[in-house]
């Protein structure tokens, strides 16, 4: 039986592992800890909240007493790592925050657990888990191979510098310390939970809301697609199967273009859309209630500065070691993550519209 520490569990990935793993590791003790700042949502945590194994934490990675306190108290064993400032733009236009959170924040929670888990020479067994990006690869021509867990780091923006910064802290913390450490660095997620500030997600509540999708460039910029429940399966498969000290790349091994995603996205509304004519109802605003296709929404802005042309990741070495493949396909996963956004308005709405940032400012303060 595992205690685990789940910093950043009420952001994206973060909320759908906690599920994920409370769902098939039932007896698990889970402590989730994360500061609720814009991104992270308590909301996505409801249905395990009065679960007994389950524990809500609203606190800092960067308090490094607090997590010691967690750590020693409640004995855990394994710390699964998500809490970190993840989007790009905003990594772009104010990148402090980024190396507060992600190298600082990162750093702050491995002394907190060489302290309990190291002390005096006589280490508990433990796993610190670290979950990072295949931004920190750096970039792909439309030739090149795959991205490799020995593929040299090169990241291009603030963010994936911050990411890169904080694995070679996590390895350095076990080649120094003896720290029993995994990382792994992921593709593009997507699904449930989502802030709807991402591509997928906004393109979704803008369609419903009849305005436009916007597409950097000309939209030929490609990334790698993995569905968060497969994602969520892989790190299971690392901390159970995985070698410590080792990297592990998971990946959905679908490279689409930005703009071949956007197109399967709208086909992909405009079908839901005729399969359930209630929806025509429920939001008048949207696109396919017009009578418009969801694909005329789509239009171009000005590229971002620096903008990765390629990502794709070469998951041979989970493969063969940890026996994982994603098995979600990306028309299923998409289809599964439109039918979330409908049927879960309340959750987006709220964040949209400031009602759940004032509500959590009631609960814990504002930040």
């Amino acid at each position: 039986m595992r205690r685990l520490l789940v910093t950043g569990g009420a952001g994206f990935i973060g909320a759908n592992f906690v599920h994920y793993w409370l769902d098939r590791h039932p007896g698990d003790r889970l402590v989730v800890v994360d500061a609720l700042t814009y991104a992270g949502n308590l909301r996505s945590l409801d249905s395990v909240a009065e679960r007994d194994e389950f524990r809500f934490v609203h606190g800092d990675i960067r308090d490094q007493e607090l997590i010691e306190s967690l750590l020693a108290d409640e004995g855990l064993d394994t710390i699964v790592h998500f809490a970190a400032e993840s989007h790009v733009d905003r990594s772009i236009s104010g990148p402090d925050a980024f190396f507060d959170i992600n190298v600082l924040g990162t750093h702050s929670l491995l002394k907190a657990a060489r302290t309990v888990w190291l002390a005096d020479g006589a280490p508990v067994a433990h796993r610190f888990h670290h979950v990072s990006t295949d931004e920190v690869y750096g970039d792909l021509s439309p030739d090149d191979p795959a991205f490799t867990e020995t593929t040299p780091y090169a990241p291009n923006s603030p963010y994936a510098a911050s990411k890169a910064a904080a694995d070679h802290a996590v390895r350095a913390y076990w080649k120094t310390y003896g720290l029993q450490m995994t990382i792994s660095n992921c593709s593009n997620n997507y699904g449930p939970f989502h802030y709807p500030e991402k591509l997928i997600p906004l393109a979704i509540v803008n369609l419903l809301h009849g305005k436009q999708i916007p597409i950097y460039g000309d939209g030929s910029n490609v990334r790698d697609w993995l569905y968060v429940a497969d994602h969520c399966r892989g790190i299971e498969r690392i901390l159970e199967r995985g070698r410590v000290g080792r990297t592990y790349n998971i990946g959905g091994e679908c490279e689409k273009t930005n703009l071949e995603l956007i197109h399967e996205l709208c086909r992909l509304t405009d079908e839901i859309f005729e399969e359930d004519t209630t929806l025509k109802l429920r939001f008048v605003e949207a696109w396919p209630s017009r009578g418009d296709s969801c694909r005329d929404a789509v239009t171009f802005v000005t590229n971002r500065l620096g903008h990765d042309r390629r990502y794709a990741i070469d998951i041979a070495r989970a493969r063969s070691e940890l026996e994982f493949a994603p098995k979600v396909d990306f028309e299923e996963g998409l289809r599964r993550t439109i039918r979330w956004y409908l049927d879960n308005m309340e959750w987006w709405k709220s964040v949209m519209d400031g009602s759940y940032r004032n509500w959590i400012d009631e609960q814990y303060g504002s930040r």
